[in-house]
């Protein structure tokens, strides 16, 4: 913030400055030796400059934040009509003109006078009167200035709070959505950790000598649950290794008949996946993939080139239609996951047909 203070007070010196530079440029080619200097300690240069760049502020940094952002758009086109006739019978450009008229180099006998509008005569003669009252002229330039300088200021505010309302936007959607991740993050780390503790649960109570084991596999998972599930992105490996150890813990229930297939292929390292993304998809093979009294095989495969990795799974349904609603809200939260943290850069293939279930997911790594 300090910076971009710094940054702005340099900009706005370096425009005012560049602004009050303006008519001596206009003006060098026609003034004497010495006459750059005059202009500079006149009255009228100062009153000129002063006027727009104090137009410019107050319209800028007081007319448009107080008036026009606030839908007071009578009291602001009242101000600026106010502000236009204080300029047009002014005339700061004309008035600045005038104080520098003797330093101008003086034109030929006989030709026009800009100032005056009217010629000199031949001779040395004095030059007649313009006809009409003085104050009925009107200084176009103070004029064409004056719309200039509203302009800019209005332009400058209005860019400025578009790209403000572009960031509240933004920051907006980035809470929400981190807000949304949060969310579906706690709806998946329960039901991840209930079912895993009901798996023990059973094995305990049988008294089964790989209690043990699976409470050491347990303990794995949740540290990866607690300890990496909060970053958008972890290792591929990390992920992998949650997979097997939950496989290993649904083995210790599973009878002869359930065939797991687990296989990853490829190289892991130097790969991030979003956490707990496919585990939505194995909690899913082993809830309504497995039956005690028919014989199940359940395909679950991994593969990472160096491109994208991909995750496919396929079994049996034995579970009828109708309890398959629960699953498909594990399936909605993957889905809005992925839509936040891989837009555009996923692929998610999902069919169930024939009384069998499977999911292709390809992310680019």
């Amino acid at each position: 913030m300090p910076y971009s203070r710094i940054s702005d007070f340099f900009i706005h010196l370096f425009a005012g400055l560049a602004f009050l530079t303006l008519p001596l440029l206009f003006m060098s080619g026609q003034m004497g030796n010495g006459g750059l200097l005059s202009i500079v300690s006149s009255l009228g240069y100062w009153i000129f400059g002063l006027t727009y760049i104090g137009i410019f502020y107050l319209n800028a940094y007081w007319l448009i934040p107080s008036l026009y952002f606030r839908k007071k758009y009578l009291f602001y086109i009242v101000t600026i009509l106010i502000l236009f006739v204080l300029v047009m019978y002014g005339r700061p450009f004309e008035q600045l003109l005038q104080h520098q008229r003797p330093h101008f180099n003086p034109p030929p006998s006989g030709t026009f006078n800009p100032d005056h509008g009217v010629p000199h005569q031949p001779g040395g003669g004095p030059p007649q009167e313009p006809r009409g009252p003085r104050s009925m002229r009107i200084d176009i330039v103070s004029i064409f200035l004056y719309i200039m300088t509203i302009a800019l200021g209005m332009a400058i505010q209005v860019t400025r709070q578009w790209r403000n309302s572009l960031q509240q936007i933004a920051r907006a959607e980035a809470d929400r959505a981190h807000a949304e991740l949060s969310f579906l993050k706690a709806q998946i780390n329960p039901h991840f950790l209930f079912n895993t503790l009901n798996n023990i649960y059973s094995l305990a109570t049988t008294k089964n000598e790989k209690t043990a084991d699976s409470i050491m596999k347990l303990s794995n998972i949740m540290r990866y649950v607690t300890d990496d599930v909060s970053k958008h992105f972890v290792p591929l490996q990390l992920e992998v290794d949650c997979i097997h150890d939950l496989i290993e813990l649904q083995r210790l229930r599973l009878n002869k008949k359930t065939q797991v297939d687990f296989s990853v292929k490829g190289k892991l390292e130097h790969k991030t996946i979003v956490p707990l993304l496919f585990i939505t998809f194995v909690e899913n093979v082993f809830k309504y993939g497995i039956s005690n009294h028919e014989h199940a095989i359940i395909t679950i495969q991994l593969t990472a080139d160096e491109r994208s990795i991909t995750f496919y799974c396929h079994n049996k349904i034995f579970i009828p239609a109708g309890t398959l609603q629960r699953a498909g809200i594990g399936i909605a939260n993957a889905k809005k996951r992925l839509a936040h943290l891989y837009p555009n850069k996923h692929l998610l293939n999902i069919t169930n047909e024939n009384g069998f279930f499977s999911v292709e997911l390809i992310v680019l790594a």
